[in-house]
């Protein structure tokens, strides 16, 4: 028997196969399975838009879409959007977790209350594009009783914004024994660790080579987010270590490794202020390659041994696995090729933005940066697409829009780039491309532009209440150390 629950047909679980063989099979072989979910739109309804994935891209496109026009189903393993920026500042307690996520059902609202609409926490592992149909699975971490089950959502307008993985260039060890910085709950394990390893060496019995172990602090990557968790953790080092933690003070340490320069991307005198400034904080840069991370050590291309406690990665991003499996045409890098306006060319009614997404060699123009801006501004400009262009020439339901005139295609333009290096202190590097001449600051007030600016960009009133009230009890009464 089939039942029917706010709009999804389901079935029983023993109709459920793996979805990464479902766009494999033949059709044949697709008409004699039955899945659960959310069929084609009929005549007379709106055309239903899926997005997959809550990151920047994803929700700025959610946040523009008219839901007069569209109904809207997201579809996505995590229920939030992460304000990456700051995220950093959560790992040693400047800033709560809650003050840096965004529940996707308070940027598009549609999401929790039309009828049509709806948000699934699940991950998408398969696309008909023939079909016009995605197929997802529940996610499940380990905390259902059951398997986790499968279901499908046909759609009219598809738009890829699955983001993209860490970069492990297959290193033996990262993915067992390091800690990204891309998700809360990553935020959350190394805020754990940390605290857990400072509480540990101050126990009885430990030895001082093991104490100086357990207090080396690692961090692989010299980008901006590699430099702002250092530079975060100086600050807490300076700040808060030293007076809540007397006893190992000393033997706490801060090591930067970088294969090049840091912040390559950035002006060459903002480069220096930064290694001098981290410097002067107790950072260590360390210049070279890891070649294996082992449980308390990582060992370095010319042999070197350097032992530590916890051990962050962030070296950059690549295409995701579920992106690689993905029958659609590539960019250079392998993220899913696009055209000027965002849609996979190759089929009919896909668009893809964001860090997954890449321009195809045809189209002249380079595969832009993995950046929030970038993300952010092709969210920004497909919703109009959406509503101006395709919505209002009956171009939403699928296969209708092959005639339509799309205007002008996507221009980015590079807005500059901030990062802080931490003890009141910041780049702003407003140039548009690195080799073009621009404004360039460092200082006190960079640091007062980054933390205004990232104020004003805080989604909603309700985090950027929680972020300015954080930053103030932060400086009046230090760092929260309690470990939760």
């Amino acid at each position: 028997m089939s039942s029917w629950s706010r709009g999804i047909k389901t079935t029983p679980h023993y109709q459920y196969h793996n979805a990464e063989r479902i766009v494999e099979e033949s059709e044949s072989e697709y008409q004699e399975l039955s899945y659960p979910g959310l069929e084609a739109t009929k005549p007379g309804e709106k055309p239903r838009v899926v997005v997959l994935g809550t990151g920047w891209g994803a929700c700025r496109f959610l946040k523009g879409i008219d839901t007069k026009i569209y109904d809207a189903v997201c579809i996505s393993p995590r229920n939030h959007m992460v304000f990456t920026p700051l995220l950093a500042s959560t790992c040693v307690g400047t800033l709560e977790f809650r003050s840096v996520a965004e529940p996707v059902s308070r940027i598009q609202t549609s999401l929790s209350s039309d009828p049509n609409s709806y948000f699934y926490l699940a991950s998408c592992i398969g696309i008909d594009t023939d079909k016009h149909e995605v197929y997802c699975e529940t996610v499940n971490n380990g905390k259902l009783s059951h398997e986790p089950h499968q279901f499908k959502v046909a759609y009219d307008k598809l738009v890829i914004a699955a983001g993209a993985e860490p970069l492990t260039f297959g290193i033996k060890g990262v993915k067992e024994n390091a800690y990204f910085l891309r998700e809360v709950n990553h935020a959350q394990e190394i805020r754990k660790k940390l605290l857990l390893n400072l509480m540990l060496s101050e126990n009885p019995g430990i030895s001082e080579e093991e104490r100086k172990r357990l207090l080396h602090c690692v961090v692989i990557g010299g980008g901006p987010t590699g430099v702002e968790f250092s530079g975060e953790l100086s600050d807490f080092i300076m700040r808060d270590v030293r007076e809540q933690y007397a006893h190992v003070k000393d033997y706490v340490k801060v090591t930067l490794i970088e294969a090049n320069e840091i912040l390559s991307s950035f002006d060459i005198g903002l480069r220096q202020y930064a290694t001098n400034h981290l410097n002067k904080s107790g950072v260590c840069l360390k210049r070279g390659v890891v070649k294996e991370v082992h449980p308390e050590k990582i060992i370095l291309n010319d042999g070197t041994d350097v032992p530590y406690g916890l051990l962050v990665w962030s070296t950059g991003v690549g295409p995701s696995q579920f992106v690689k499996t993905l029958n659609l045409p590539k960019s250079p890098g392998g993220r899913i090729g696009v055209d000027e306006w965002l849609r996979a060319p190759s089929v009919e009614d896909v668009f893809a933005l964001g860090d997954c997404a890449g321009f195809l060699e045809q189209t002249g123009k380079p595969v832009l940066p993995a950046l929030a801006q970038v993300a952010e501004r092709q969210g920004k400009y497909l919703a109009e697409l959406f509503n101006k262009k395709i919505g209002e020439q009956d171009g939403g339901k699928a296969l209708s829009a092959k005639d339509i005139n799309l205007g002008d295609p996507f221009v980015y333009k590079h807005l500059g780039s901030m990062a802080t290096v931490g003890r009141y202190k910041a780049l702003v590097d407003l140039r548009q491309s690195k080799d073009e001449k621009g404004i360039s600051l460092a200082g006190f007030l960079s640091w007062l532009i980054w933390r205004s600016a990232y104020l004003t960009r805080v989604l909603s009133w309700r985090n950027r209440f929680y972020v300015a009230v954080n930053w103030a009890t932060t400086f009046v009464f230090g760092r929260d150390i309690s470990r939760i």
